[in-house]
């Protein structure tokens, strides 16, 4: 869970995970809609891969990122199993 907070913490990564819920994309593509390096955009996209918040498909020379909805869902589930603890009586 830890990973997942690190990843969430940070306002590019969530950009990336808002792009990513659209449509999978290269990061080349991902990074052409960022002010800041390519090395910067893989580092983001890593720690957003140990999270497994992303998952990367490799075509040809390119890597294709797709968001891995699975975890953000357990994540919203732990939240709110959370939230109705702290409201019962």
């Amino acid at each position: 869970m830890n990973a997942l907070f690190k990843a969430l913490n940070d306002p590019t990564r969530r950009k990336i995970l808002q792009m990513l819920r659209d449509q999978d994309l290269s990061a080349g593509e991902i990074s052409d809609q960022f002010d800041i390096s390519k090395p910067s955009i893989s580092h983001h996209l890593d720690i957003l891969k140990r999270a497994q918040l992303i998952s990367g498909e490799r075509e040809g020379q390119f890597i294709r990122y797709s968001i891995n909805t699975t975890v953000l869902e357990e994540a919203a589930n732990w939240f709110l199993e959370i939230i109705n603890q702290s409201s019962d009586p």
